[in-house]
């Protein structure tokens, strides 16, 4: 065993976490929701969706068996929602092809949809005690400071090199200790902003703490200008519900339902008189709301929320994919995060 992956095995052990709810167990199911879930996401914005989703789906055949709009309830507000559509894809696959029981070969789990070269290096890991390496951000961040690794991480040779050393490192006993310690301390001690050197079990033999080059370590590629858009959101009420589309099953807020869009040039009464003639019969009042900020990783959006109120509506919603949503079955709805904002400040 390498003294890098000593250090990390004892100090996890010592001072590493311990009770987080995907932690403890052996269910591939249980260590596979939980990875896919922490993809891009902090540990402390996922703990509450693991739970409820848990509890919804405890096990893979309940998750496959279930149809993909009675899923993503339970993933809205989570973000990047290919995941839950994945998730969902892989559930009735593993039902398929493997008989429900989720495969224990790593080339079989990094086949499935959604999964990666890390993530199923972590499942088999947790799962199974196989000694495979993983990479993703944290790791990338400790390995850059530790072995001072220059150059971008999120290029080719660079990402290339780090897989040579986290295979080089990797032990072969204690694996789940070593993988758990790597993400721990890329989480808490070894932070992109402000590391908390003085604590860290690696600091006598760290590149960047040795040198100086916490800072410089890992390189920081300059920040792209990121896009800016604009959108309408047509808030339309009638009594107690609001009228909701579903959107297409790929792209932003893919498969959710979300308010209906328009350009500002648009003319909201022009709009509701031509396209939701069939919908509603009279709109009495056109307000307003506070303009709404929301970031995702690649733009940003400002939304401005347009309230229609509808004196009278025919029974049924007018396009396919569409639905009158009653405002108390709001935070259980499949929405967008700043859509459900929007409506739970009415």
């Amino acid at each position: 065993m390498t003294t890098f992956a000593e250090k990390i095995i004892r100090w996890q052990k010592r001072d590493g976490r311990h009770d987080l709810p995907w932690q403890n167990t052996r269910d591939p199911y249980r260590i596979w929701v939980s990875e896919i879930m922490l993809q891009q996401t902090q540990v402390g914005a996922v703990i509450d969706y693991y739970a409820r989703f848990m509890k919804r789906f405890p096990t893979l055949q309940s998750l496959a068996e279930t149809p993909i709009d009675d899923v993503m309830p339970y993933w809205a507000g989570l973000g990047y929602y290919a995941r839950a559509r994945n998730l969902h894809k892989t559930a009735v696959q593993i039902q398929a092809e493997f008989g429900g029981a989720f495969p224990t070969q790593y080339e079989d789990v990094w086949s499935l949809p959604g999964i990666g070269r890390s993530t199923a290096a972590a499942i088999c890991a947790f799962a199974y005690g196989q000694p495979r390496p993983i990479l993703d951000g944290n790791v990338k961040r400790v390995f850059a400071r530790y072995f001072g690794v220059a150059g971008d991480v999120r290029t080719k040779a660079v990402e290339d090199k780090m897989w040579l050393i986290a295979e080089r490192e990797k032990p072969r006993k204690n694996i789940e200790a070593y993988i758990q310690g790597q993400m721990d301390l890329g989480a808490t001690l070894c932070a992109r902003n402000t590391p908390k050197c003085l604590l860290c079990p690696l600091k006598d033999s760290c590149v960047a703490h040795l040198d100086g080059l916490t800072d410089a370590l890992p390189q920081r590629t300059p920040k792209k200008t990121v896009p800016h858009r604009t959108t309408k959101m047509l808030v339309m009420l009638n009594a107690n519900e609001v009228y909701i589309e579903r959107r297409p099953p790929t792209g932003i807020w893919g498969g959710l339902y979300s308010l209906p869009e328009i350009a500002l040039d648009i003319d909201v009464a022009d709009t509701i008189q031509k396209k939701f003639s069939s919908t509603i019969n009279l709109a009495t009042a056109i307000q307003s709301l506070p303009i709404i900020e929301h970031g995702f990783s690649h733009y940003t959006l400002t939304i401005y929320p347009v309230k229609i109120s509808i004196a009278k509506r025919r029974l049924q919603a007018g396009e396919p994919g569409s639905m009158w949503l009653n405002l108390d079955d709001i935070t259980t709805a499949a929405l967008p995060a700043p859509v459900k904002k929007i409506l739970l400040a009415l």
